[in-house]
């Protein structure tokens, strides 16, 4: 019986997906096999010995300490693409609220609503409340993953010019493009070119505060920003500068604090990107699915610190997660030809520091495992009958 461990409410069509024969699931247990998290943070937990993965039921991690999993063999997965037409809708509606005065004109009317005249006023107010139209104008998309290609498919069917820049772009993703958005080579023709600009990438060293004043000043003046992306993206106080003098029309985030939700000029949204029915279920069912085929058969997709592996068993599956470093393939190898066990398919993956080998053999030894384990660089060794 493998115990799942439960740190927020997740949706039940997630956990139904468990078999109660084999999975316990729980929001209290001290022991887990594997835990399934939202939006609690991990930071400061300790890990038991038999914890194997966590998944994340939603994109971002920055709730977990992945490196720090990594080095324990703890294979941290999280949900791409299942919440992303939930933050594409979000964040049409966002371009939208920012283009017509939208939230102005709504607070107006509730500011004055005890008037018995209001029907009359509005004629006279309502053009303190106008706005332009987003067809014909032109979105920037800088991120062309789940999220982003949605956002800038959408954007073309709406009568917009689009133009993406992303430099990690594949080629699935190229082809789900629709042929209307034109890439960028550069953030900078981003900046250059566009009336709205869409954030949609992971908060990084790289990507951290890219959106600030030497950004901003390269921009067209009245610009409109949309952050549904992650909050360290955007310099706050460059914003507020930029807002003030209206080099920067609008600013939308999905991620309010204490000094944006005070700026003038910005809307901000309580982080409702992924909040839908929707949503939660399929992230629940994806983290389900990816815990599964972990626990029971090894595979692994959609991780974040280890490398994508799926290998078919006709034996005794070995898998072996360790550190990225030469020869360990020939020690492992070498482990198996010393015990006189053939070794009838391997596979092995690499990611960054880490790696995954899959090791398919007809007779493994308690003795043989600790022999694989003792190697210098292995991190943990996982067998599956």
């Amino acid at each position: 019986m493998y115990n799942i461990k439960t740190l927020n409410k997740i949706a039940k069509i997630g956990t139904d997906k468990f078999d109660a024969a084999k999975y316990n699931v729980t929001d209290n247990c001290d022991n887990a096999e594997a835990i399934m998290v939202r939006s609690a943070s991990m930071h400061e937990m300790e890990f038991n010995k038999e914890l194997l993965a966590i998944a994340r039921a939603g994109a971002g991690v920055n709730n977990i300490p992945v490196e720090k999993c990594a080095d324990m063999g703890i294979c941290v997965f999280n949900t791409p693409g299942a919440n992303a037409n939930a933050v594409k809708e979000l964040a049409i509606a966002g371009m939208l609220l920012a283009s017509r005065d939208i939230v102005g004109g709504i607070n107006w009317v509730q500011t004055d609503k005890a008037d018995p005249d209001i029907a009359k006023t509005v004629e006279k107010e309502k053009s303190k409340f106008a706005g332009t139209e987003i067809k014909g104008k032109t979105l920037g998309v800088i991120g062309l993953g789940a999220i982003g290609a949605l956002i800038a498919n959408a954007a073309v069917k709406l009568g917009m010019k689009v133009i993406g820049y992303d430099p990690f772009l594949s080629v699935n993703g190229a082809l789900n493009l629709d042929p209307a958005v034109r890439y960028a080579k550069t953030t900078a023709e981003i900046y250059a070119n566009s009336d709205i600009i869409s954030v949609h990438v992971p908060c990084n060293n790289d990507t951290k505060g890219m959106i600030n004043a030497d950004a901003i000043a390269s921009m067209n003046d009245g610009v409109i920003i949309l952050n549904f992306a992650r909050d360290a993206l955007i310099n706050d106080d460059d914003m507020a500068q930029a807002l003030s003098t209206g080099k920067v029309r609008k600013y939308v985030t999905d991620f309010p604090n204490a000094k944006t939700a005070n700026m003038a000029g910005v809307i901000a949204i309580p982080h409702l990107g992924a909040s839908t029915e929707e949503s939660e279920d399929n992230c629940a069912v994806m983290a389900a699915e990816e815990l599964i085929d972990y626990i029971e058969n090894g595979n692994i997709k959609n991780s974040v610190n280890y490398p994508d592996a799926e290998m078919n068993a006709a034996g005794t599956k070995v898998c072996v997660m360790h550190k990225n470093i030469p020869a360990i393939i020939s020690s492992l190898t070498s482990v198996f030809g010393d015990a006189g066990v053939n070794i009838d398919n391997m596979l092995n993956k690499s990611k960054k520091d880490y790696a995954y080998t899959m090791i398919d053999a007809a007779d493994v030894s308690d003795d043989l495992v600790a022999k694989l384990a003792a190697i210098d660089g292995i991190i943990r060794v996982r067998v599956i009958k």
